[in-house]
């Protein structure tokens, strides 16, 4: 087995860190009024959590096998030249605000809950750096006007 078949497999881990996340997300919706009464910081704990475990699964999906066939909604995305450039550009405009709001938070805010919401939203940031990265080689490889001017030549 090669290096690139090992983080392949790897990149499976992101299934049992959506499980994680959506567990969070749960916790969030259920949360009742009187936890959150004797505990003020909870929500944001959750939150905080949900955000470090969300920028984990996207840099474990960024592992993935960038050749392999998409689900027909995303072959449709990355095909169009125009609606692959769309979808890029704002998953960058995604990666940067969540990276902006995670240093400006960091370095403005006191010690406290907003400094450490602060840490997740950078570390979201992070992992969808990766997978923007994996997006670009899927865009590469399954662009239309790529793919027809290569078989022509």
């Amino acid at each position: 087995m090669n290096f690139k078949t090992f983080f392949h497999y790897i990149s499976y881990l992101q299934y049992p860190l959506m499980v994680i996340v959506l567990y969070f997300t749960m916790n969030l919706v259920f949360l009742e009024t009187k936890e959150i009464e004797q505990n003020p910081n909870l929500v944001f704990e959750q939150i905080n959590s949900l955000l470090i475990f969300l920028g984990l699964m996207f840099s474990f999906s960024s592992l993935q096998n960038t050749s392999k066939k998409q689900n027909k909604f995303l072959e449709k995305i990355w095909k169009s030249p125009i609606k692959g450039k769309i979808a890029l550009i704002l998953i960058s405009i995604l990666t940067l605000l969540y990276i902006l709001l995670g240093l400006f938070g960091y370095y403005l805010a006191k010690d406290g809950i907003l400094k450490e919401i602060s840490i997740g939203s950078f570390i979201l940031g992070l992992g969808i750096i990766g997978y923007l990265k994996t997006e670009i080689e899927i865009f590469e490889n399954n662009r239309i006007d790529k793919v027809n001017t290569t078989e022509k030549k």
